[in-house]
């Protein structure tokens, strides 16, 4: 196991403060629930505190302290090499935003160099999980190699990632070779041609070779009777990732056990059968992972209550004078129910398409009376017109006769008068029979039309 004297690198200030208050809330919430919780706070790494419980329980039954966490979960499939993984991305914002990736690597293979033309000039050093030191060493700079560069920590197992920001800036000046902080990142300004290391360096064990990982993996549970102290509660098991099991005493080997695959499905919950008044008091379950710098602790107040009443036994006694009454058996005649059921959906989308058939076929009826109608009127009105434009013209001609024959008769000289009134008299007598004739022309036209 790692020896408490490992020294780790002190976080950023605004995450520390963010942690320290997560662990005081966490602290005054147990302090609430559980009166005993703030004396094993102040015992010696004790642990964030993650779930605080009451349980009631009859006496007799079984309790069923539960203590989940997948983050504790052991491997025996020796990969967890390929667990951590460093790799470098680039982003620029010109020509247009554009993201690439540089390289990556992890400690069971060789790192990879993703564009042909960085090969043998961009590089990360072999040792780098060995020290913690993931620096990107960039040879003969070149102007596409300006942008915003990450360094990306993955750590699958642990759950942990973590990503650093470096700004790269080109310059053809030695005199504007600089260094400075932006207020988000550390930008760095250097020559063409020259070579530059972007600096990522993480000194925690987590990203070095350190001990295996069955040797970091405890789980153990505590007890503490009511009116003792934190500090001398009774410890029952520990439990060790290579499948180690320390009990302490008889009470856990009686009645208590944990799942023989705790570390396989990282459940380690506490299970006590028959139960009694004298297993009330404070359970806590203390999960450490060395290796990812794992501490987590869960407290469960048990109270043990008086036990459930116990079902009878034995059949009520019948007295002689309390004997049942014979039953008559009854023949139940069978009931007649009359059920109503609707008519079905496409009878009724039958009926309606009979009555829309209906209603178009007369609508369709009183069109064509209309239209017909029309017709009629108009034929009646052109037949007037022409009757009257054909009367004006007789008229019109008549007079017109009339008075030429009138005008030749003035013309003519006195003697040839009774002449003159010969040829009116003929005239007029021709005109009175062309009248007439016009007149049974129409008579028999209109026959014809009408019929």
């Amino acid at each position: 196991m790692l020896s408490s004297s490992v020294r780790l690198l002190p976080p950023l200030p605004a995450l520390w403060k963010k942690m320290h208050l997560d662990m005081s809330l966490l602290q005054i919430l147990a302090v609430l629930l559980l009166p005993g919780a703030w004396g094993q706070g102040s015992s010696s790494r004790p642990g964030v505190v993650v779930e605080a419980k009451n349980i009631t329980l009859p006496a007799g039954s079984k309790a069923v302290l539960p203590c989940h966490s997948p983050r504790m979960v052991w491997t025996r499939d020796g990969l967890k090499d390929r667990q951590r993984v460093v790799h470098w991305d680039l982003f620029r914002n010109s020509p247009e935003y554009s993201v690439e990736r540089i390289l990556d690597m992890s400690p069971g293979a060789r790192q990879r160099v993703y564009n042909g033309l960085n090969k043998g000039r961009v590089s990360i050093p072999e040792s780098a999980f060995n020290d913690g030191n993931f620096s990107l060493v960039i040879n003969n700079v070149v102007a596409t190699d300006k942008g915003v560069y990450t360094c990306n920590l993955h750590h699958h197992y642990c759950q942990i990632h973590q990503s650093i920001q470096i700004q790269l800036n080109v310059t053809k000046s030695a005199k504007k070779e600089k260094r400075y902080w932006d207020g988000e990142k550390t930008v760095f300004v250097v020559l063409l041609g020259s070579s530059v290391a972007l600096p990522c360096v993480n000194r925690r064990p987590l990203w070095r070779e350190g001990l295996q990982e069955d040797q970091q993996q405890v789980a153990h549970w505590d007890f503490q009777p009511p009116g003792v102290r934190p500090d001398k509660a009774d410890r029952l098991v520990d439990l060790y990732a290579s499948g180690e099991r320390r009990d302490y005493g008889p009470l856990f080997a009686s009645k208590m056990s944990v799942a023989e695959d705790a570390f396989t499905v990282g459940d380690f919950s506490l299970t006590i059968s028959d139960l009694r008044p004298v297993d009330k008091g404070l359970y806590s379950c203390h999960l450490h992972h060395h290796y990812c710098g794992l501490q987590e602790r869960r407290i469960f107040r048990l109270t043990v209550g008086p036990p459930l009443p116990s079902a009878p036994t034995k059949a009520p006694e019948i007295l002689p004078h309390d004997e049942p009454e014979p039953r008559t058996e009854e023949v139940e005649t069978p009931h007649v129910v009359t059920v109503i059921l609707p008519e079905h959906r496409g009878y009724f989308v039958q009926h309606l398409g009979y009555f829309l058939a209906t209603f178009l076929l007369l609508a369709f009826i009183a069109v064509a009376v209309i239209v017909l109608t029309r017709r009629r009127k108009k034929r009646g009105q052109e037949y007037e017109l022409r009757r009257s434009d054909r009367g004006n013209v007789i008229s019109g001609g008549e007079m017109s006769l009339d008075c030429t024959e009138l005008k030749t008769c003035n013309q003519e000289p006195l003697n040839s008068e009774p002449e003159c009134l010969i040829q009116s008299a003929d005239y007029k007598n021709n005109l009175l029979k062309e009248r007439g004739m016009a007149k049974e022309c129409n008579t028999d036209f209109d026959g014809k039309l009408w019929k």
